[in-house]
């Protein structure tokens, strides 16, 4: 008997379910734009990384992989920023299409890392310590760990970080006020609420507190005041189908979304909770 043969195909679902599959579009360039204020999207197509402007510099949020990297640099560049004024560098959570580009950033424009507990170990280990995932990246320092409702300034630009956990141990819903059109916006950026394929809720001994962490995020979700919905992913919030709405007409501003946020959180509740009953039986 072939042994390799025969172990191959474990070997290769091993693969399937450790490692998340990567769409085309997390590597296709997305024009940049402003959303309000001082916020702007900056990412790739697939993978959201949002531009928090100040006088004193740049908050970025969210740093993806190496190889999309000079996909935000160049859209930061193209809104009239200097990419090297990026000061501080955040996250929606530790996974690879995240923050796996944090420690190039870093060394591009020397900014400070800081990260929510539970993901800062993750993001400084390269990528040890996380569930599920076998995702491998350059360790980086990180040099403040955050807790729920710490707050990130940097001149007049002031964030708030809310420990959304359960997607991972330190998944961040980050929170500010932009003003739009002459009103001030609540805005969220949600970290992320889904129960990817492979997660066990019920018995997890590798995460024992998970479906205790994703309830406790959904109560947090659904008390917050939300005006501007975005995501770390931009088919959370629609995307793709806003900005030539943006275009058309830029009085009007699609991503103030309330009912949309609302009902986003709630379908990702009922998935939540849909799969924790089907692993109960």
């Amino acid at each position: 008997m072939n042994f390799t043969r025969c172990l191959l195909p474990l070997l290769l679902t091993c693969v399937a379910v450790t490692t998340p599959a990567a769409p085309s579009d997390w590597d296709e360039p997305f024009p940049p734009h402003r959303i309000a204020d001082n916020l702007y999207y900056v990412g790739s197509r697939g993978l959201a990384s949002y531009l928090v402007t100040s006088s004193k510099g740049h908050v970025l949020i969210n740093s993806s992989f190496d190889r999309t990297v000079p996909i935000i640099r160049a859209n930061v560049e193209k809104l009239g920023f200097k990419f090297t004024d990026i000061k501080i560098l955040l996250a929606s959570h530790a996974h690879s299409d995240h923050v796996a580009g944090h420690a190039l950033i870093k060394e591009l424009t020397g900014a400070r890392v800081e990260a929510m507990v539970g993901d800062a170990e993750v993001i400084a280990n390269g990528g040890k310590g996380q569930y599920l995932y076998q995702e491998g990246w350059r360790p980086c320092a990180v040099d403040r760990v955050l807790k729920d409702g710490d707050t990130v300034t940097l001149g007049e630009a002031t964030l708030t970080a809310r420990h959304t956990p359960g997607h991972t141990r330190g998944c961040t819903t980050w929170t500010l006020q932009a003003a739009d059109g002459g009103k001030l916006r609540n805005v969220v950026i949600i970290g992320s609420p889904n129960v990817n394929p492979g997660y066990q809720l019920i018995t997890n001994r590798d995460y024992p507190e998970i479906a205790d962490h994703f309830a406790k995020t959904f109560r947090l979700l659904q008390s917050l005041p939300c005006d501007i919905f975005l995501g770390a992913h931009g088919n959370y919030y629609g995307m793709e189908s806003k900005f030539p709405r943006l275009q058309s007409d830029p009085k009007t501003n699609p991503f103030v979304d309330p009912a949309g946020y609302r009902a986003y959180v709630e379908n990702r509740a009922q998935a939540f909770r849909e799969t924790a009953e089907k692993q109960k039986r």
